[in-house]
């Protein structure tokens, strides 16, 4: 009897480890792939400029919706592909390739010399995000314990936010951007380091041993599978495409409130107050899934967002310290949104179509906003400004809000079969 007790605490120690070292690998490559992502925009007024020369205001719009929406694109057709990948070949191996992806291209970013091959990078590291994103959340609601699984996938969903809090950070530190890109150097030396620290998930070993091999994309439209999918993709879709806008063409923005300077400070200040609000808001995600509940964290998270969305760009017409709080509070409830769905769409879907389904949910919204972006110069002149353009964008809270309040809260397989395990 002692000997069996030994062996089942030598088991959970073991496990234990195992579980720990999962989280440090997914919240790093999640943390980076936030700074990736933020960086261009960021240094994007520096980047164009030091390629390009001094250029009008309508070609550097141009330009700089170019290398935005391209990533955009990038980071769609990442999470989808690399999610139908990861149903393939395994968890483990997609999520190290997609580290690695976005790794060696945001480092090649720091060499290239014309902004045609800024442009080529930075469609390809947003393919290596898009597919950690996706992969890491499947990953841990597949391994890790019921009990906890909310909070843990919280908290990784602020590593998104602490990554963006880093791009100002090192934006504020570091003038040079080329210096700033060599930080891809890390996530490449991440992923060779996850072939032994991680392992793969039990469920899709099980499910791959046990099933005959059928094309994922032929489950994922079946009939069982529509309603989820249809419900995941507007609730993800909506609050994705109105926080990329703004976190993307926020430092644009502020640069335009302030016309006597450069505005460096401002910008990255105002990032890092984007990335703190969202790192607490995810943070505590988990525990208000547990307070009140998805649905109504949900609502919460979708109405203030839209209201935030109104007060930031509709009354501000010149730079104030103001500016910093309603950016933390809107950040908040937008990191706040992110643990909760993240929490949620996975497990919307069975195991063989899970990892397919969330990179189409996750990652189908991004398709509109980066055709949209091409056109931000075009809408920031009709509009008038980028604060109108910006607020546009933001409408799609709306959107997102009135779904959740008009759709029944739907529970997933995983959700069912997880309650059928503990009764």
């Amino acid at each position: 009897m002692e000997t069996l007790t030994i062996k089942a605490d030598e088991k959970a120690g073991t496990n234990t480890i195992k579980l720990a070292l999962l989280f440090i690998v997914c919240f790093i490559s999640s943390m980076l792939g936030g700074t990736v992502s933020t960086l261009m925009s960021v240094y994007l007024p520096v980047v164009v400029r030091d390629v390009q020369g001094n250029l009008k205001p309508d070609e550097l719009n141009y330009i700089s919706a170019y290398i935005n929406a391209l990533f955009i694109f990038g980071w769609a057709f990442g999470g989808f592909i690399w999610g139908v990948i990861s149903d393939r070949i395994g968890r483990k191996t997609a999520l190290l390739l997609a580290i690695g992806c976005y790794g060696i291209f945001t480092m090649l970013i720091a060499f290239m010399p014309s902004w045609t091959g800024i442009i080529l990078c930075r469609f390809m590291s947003g393919f290596g995000v898009g597919g950690v994103l996706v992969v890491t959340f499947t990953l841990l609601s597949e391994t890790w314990p019921e009990r906890s699984k909310a909070v843990v996938t919280g908290i990784i969903s602020i590593a998104f936010p602490v990554g963006i809090f880093s791009a100002g950070l090192i934006n504020y530190m570091v003038t040079s951007w080329r210096q700033g890109f060599l930080i891809g150097v890390i996530p490449l030396v991440l992923a060779l380091l996850g072939v032994w620290l991680i392992q793969e998930s039990g469920k899709w070993l099980d499910h791959r041993a046990g099933t005959v091999k059928k094309s994922e994309l032929t489950q994922l439209f079946s009939p069982g599978h529509r309603r989820q999918l249809l419900l995941g993709s507007i609730t993800f879709g909506t609050m994705l495409i109105g926080l990329w806008a703004i976190f993307s063409w926020m430092p644009t923005w502020v640069q335009s409130l302030i016309t006597t300077s450069d505005a460096h400070k401002e910008r990255g200040l105002s990032m890092m107050f984007l990335g703190m609000g969202g790192l607490t808001g995810g943070f505590l995600s988990g525990w208000l899934v547990n307070l009140v509940g998805l649905r109504r964290s949900m609502i919460w998270c979708f109405a203030v967002c839209a209201v935030m969305s109104f007060i930031l760009f509709k009354t501000n017409l010149t730079f104030t310290p103001v500016i910093y709080v309603e950016i933390a509070v809107m950040a908040l409830f937008f990191g706040a949104s992110q643990g909760v769905l993240s929490a949620y769409i996975p497990q919307l879907f069975t195991t063989g179509v899970r990892a397919t389904a969330t990179g189409f949910c996750f990652n189908i919204g991004r398709l509109f906003t980066a055709t949209a972006v091409l056109f931000i110069g075009v809408l920031v002149s009709g509009l008038g400004g980028y604060g109108n353009a910006i607020f546009i964008f933001s409408l799609v809270f709306v959107i997102g809000l009135l779904v959740v309040l008009l759709v029944k809260d739907s529970m997933g397989p995983s959700i069912k079969e997880s309650k059928d395990q503990s009764n």
